[in-house]
């Protein structure tokens, strides 16, 4: 199934992060929006709602981010 750009942007973002972070698919998911099977169902065809994708992206940020001491 070929994705829609947008979401296949998504899906190459967070396998950048994943890779980064050395984090699993599942725990992404988990910890990002509270499903576990997130990442399986975008690269299945999944299309998020917006409100969505923010959050995935907001969550990739947050923990992008230096932790100050």
């Amino acid at each position: 199934m070929k994705l829609h750009p947008t979401i296949a942007q998504l899906v190459a973002e967070i396998d950048a992060f994943l890779a980064a972070k050395g984090m699993t698919q599942t725990d992404f998911g988990l910890l990002s929006i509270g499903d576990p099977n997130l990442y399986r169902h975008l690269k299945n065809g999944r299309n998020p709602r917006l409100g969505t994708m923010d959050r995935i992206r907001a969550f990739m940020e947050r923990l992008q981010q230096p932790v100050a001491a």
